[in-house]
């Protein structure tokens, strides 16, 4: 099994690389969608996060007000270390489950958003980065996603700086090209990891 870790600052299109790594045969541990079902209603995860941040973190149905808890962990970086205190860890072994489950042989892709910062790179074989200009990831977080820039701005300083995502990188792939490109260079790389996993 070849263990490779993919992360890339907010809108810089990690997911859309992810998405690409599946298409070559990739088995996907997605970090995120791991973070939401670890807080879904009726988990202990959201029970921890009502008993730090108060009732006000849910929506009418019950479930976590994902804007809402993002406004105030994203403006105050005591407040997210608390939230990471809980979600990290449910993560982490939920993700060490769906590892244990691949094949032998498999190509096992874990897309972590806070791999750099959380000074995980050491745990997998391969570390890859997608990479986009500041500008880029900017125009993408507005104009796609309907983020105030202001918002944008905010989440992307609360995470690693682009230089300190390129140190840990053993694999840059660079995202500020159309997507056919994209998928050129994608494939380039999903044959070297599968070199690897075979040697």
């Amino acid at each position: 099994m070849l263990k490779v870790g993919l992360t890339g600052g907010i809108g810089a299109g990690k997911s859309e690389v992810s998405r690409l790594l599946v298409e070559c045969g990739a088995v996907l541990i997605d970090a995120d969608r791991i973070a939401r079902e670890v807080v879904a209603p009726g988990t202990p995860g959201l029970a921890a996060v009502v008993d730090a941040f108060g009732t006000e973190v849910l929506a009418p149905d019950g479930g976590l007000d994902r804007p809402r808890l993002g406004s105030i962990v994203f403006a105050d970086a005591q407040q997210l270390a608390v939230l990471n205190a809980i979600v990290h860890p449910l993560v982490g072994e939920r993700s060490r489950e769906l590892e244990a489950a691949a094949a032998g042989d498999a190509v096992v892709v874990h897309d972590v958003p806070l791999l750099a910062e959380n000074g995980l790179a050491p745990l997998y074989d391969v570390v890859i980065v997608v990479d986009a200009p500041p500008e880029t990831q900017l125009d993408r977080l507005v104009r796609l996603r309907g983020m105030t820039e202001q918002d944008a701005r905010a989440r992307m300083a609360a995470q690693a700086s682009r230089d300190e995502r390129r140190k840990i990188a053993d694999v840059v792939i660079d995202n500020d090209v159309p997507l056919e490109e994209l998928r050129r260079r994608v494939k380039d790389v999903w044959a070297e990891l599968v070199r690897r996993a075979r040697a």
